[in-house]
């Protein structure tokens, strides 16, 4: 399908932070000018906070780059009444990544464990209420890591009996032309339709920038992390090192027996 103008790309967005999905797209109307979607809803609400949902810093960023969209805020993605909302093409979720990264506690996101990662397990039900044609999953690399890749399967296995193909693999930020040594693990589901879908991620290409290229000259001060925030990185990093839990990419590929050649790139 063509998703035009006269055909905007409907998409919906969870755990939406400031929507880099949406500048994403914006950047793609500039590439294909006929090109063109609509934001029919967007779910962003930070649980620990106390302020009203409009003033949580992530949902000022938003409406102040996306204000058009201010008002479609669903706030609590798991009190969601999905029937009730509009239709959508394209779901685009990045759930929490606290009880999965290294850089945290790692208690997990077992369906039902209660922790902030859990709450993946809800998209399930805006799957089943509007059967979106695809489905987007962004998280840090951790979560096919050797600890949580029997939880990784059980998700996709959920979305295969839902009636999508999935498609899955690590993409580092520096072969996309960014600086940055950044993984993260990118699932995408399509649906069946008449035929079996096909996708291929993108091929990475030739770094041409430095981090010296990227940084500011003048950075406040207040950006910089302090000596006790650094020991606190440095000390989970040798506890990393020291339980193993840094996975390799043949690990991934070996826990993920199919689709091998979408994981090797090929």
């Amino acid at each position: 399908m063509n998703y035009n103008k006269n055909n905007p790309l409907k998409v919906a967005t969870v755990c939406s932070g400031y929507d880099s999905m949406c500048l994403a797209f914006d950047r793609l109307k500039e590439t294909y000018p006929d090109f063109d979607y609509d934001l029919v809803l967007w779910s962003e609400f930070d649980p620990e906070s106390t302020q009203p949902l409009e003033k949580q810093p992530a949902v000022i960023a938003h409406n102040a780059l996306f204000p058009q969209w201010a008002n479609r805020n669903l706030g609590d993605m798991t009190k969601i009444d999905w029937a009730s909302q509009p239709d959508f093409d394209l779901l685009f979720y990045s759930t929490p990544c606290q009880s999965i990264s290294q850089a945290g506690l790692q208690h997990g996101f077992t369906e039902g464990s209660g922790t902030r990662s859990s709450i993946i397990w809800h998209i399930r039900d805006a799957v089943k209420a509007k059967k979106p044609k695809y489905l987007i999953l962004e998280n840090v690399r951790a979560m096919v890591s050797q600890k949580f890749i029997g939880v990784f399967n059980l998700w996709r296995n959920e979305l295969d009996k839902l009636g999508y193909a999935n498609f899955a693999q690590i993409l580092d930020s520096k072969n996309y032309g960014i600086p940055q040594h950044r993984e993260r693990i990118f699932l995408v589901s399509i649906r069946i339709d008449d035929e079996e879908p096909r996708f291929h991620f993108p091929v990475g290409f030739p770094l041409e920038l430095c981090l010296l290229d990227m940084l500011e000259d003048n950075v406040d001060e207040k950006f910089f992390l302090n000596d006790d925030m650094l020991a606190r990185f440095c000390e989970r990093s040798l506890e990393v090192e020291e339980n193993n839990e840094i996975d390799n990419d043949d690990e991934f590929d070996f826990s993920l027996q199919e689709d091998a050649e979408c994981l090797r790139g090929g």
